[in-house]
């Protein structure tokens, strides 16, 4: 187990590995908070900053087939009612034929926390589970934890924050349309959206509200200006079930551009 010295205003990371002849996670990842600011509406802004050895990459929230989505646990916090994670434009990886969708070098995640009470202090204890991979992927257990306010770099935050994928209205789309067929054991997605292209390596990522239904990689296809992308979700029943296309969130990513897509319409 590897712990790191604790400072003002910085996350005391542990980080818990399947013993494999020593310790794996030695150098592979480090964290700490940049303790941001407070908020016109009485939250705080901070930032939890991963650093990542060189060839190493960790996952966004939906990484794709191959990867280990994190895990945030705030339970052991005082004084905090929520915690909101703001996730800037991840970079696409293809190794082996499969895809995964994530970040390397460093991120910052900026992170809104709203205070039980805001004239008081916030004591955060975070325990966080996510993946690490180079030529091996391996679990991580990072926890960490600080008391804001705090004086530090502010910068970094809001870079990430100006790193998020636009929203729709931001990128001028128009209405996205969903069509929505019942397969063996789910259903099949698929989203028409006009867009110019995203640059090279375009990906689109879809999203539901619940977890456990898997979401198969899309197959995407262009028309002109109208990309065209499908998905699979298959339930645990393993049955096709109602879905409510306001629910779905779709992510386009490409070389060029990053749009954040809520919710789709029928015909």
């Amino acid at each position: 187990m590897l712990k790191a010295v604790a400072a003002p205003a910085v996350l005391v990371a542990l980080f818990s590995v399947p013993a494999q002849g020593g310790n794996p996670g030695d150098g592979v990842i480090t964290a700490e908070l940049l303790p941001g600011w407070q908020t016109e509406t009485g939250t705080h802004m901070a930032g939890l900053r991963l650093k990542m050895a060189p060839g190493w990459k960790t996952y966004w929230r939906a990484p794709g087939d191959a990867g280990i989505p994190p895990r945030f646990d705030w339970r052991g916090s005082d004084n905090m009612r929520a915690a909101r994670i703001y996730w800037p434009r991840p970079d696409v990886f293809d190794s082996n034929g499969m895809r995964t969708i994530g970040y390397h070098g460093q991120v910052v995640l900026p992170v809104e926390l709203t205070p039980r009470d805001p004239d008081q202090p916030l004591g955060l204890a975070l325990s966080v589970d996510l993946g690490v991979c180079q030529d091996i992927c391996m679990p991580m257990t990072l926890d960490v934890s600080a008391s804001l306010p705090g004086a530090g770099e502010t910068a970094p935050i809001r870079a990430a924050l100006a790193a998020q994928p636009e929203t729709a209205t931001q990128a001028k789309l128009g209405d996205v349309h969903c069509d929505i067929d019942p397969i063996s054991d789910g259903l099949r997605l698929t989203a028409e959206i006009d867009v110019p292209s995203l640059g090279r390596g375009e990906a689109v990522v879809f999203e539901l509200p619940d977890p456990s239904i898997w979401v198969s990689e899309a197959d995407l296809r262009r028309e002109g200006g109208r990309l065209i992308a499908s998905s699979d979700l298959v339930p645990v029943t393993g049955t096709p079930f109602a879905l409510d296309r306001s629910s779905v969130r779709i992510t386009l990513l490409g070389s060029a551009r990053a749009i954040d897509i809520r919710g789709c319409t029928g015909r």
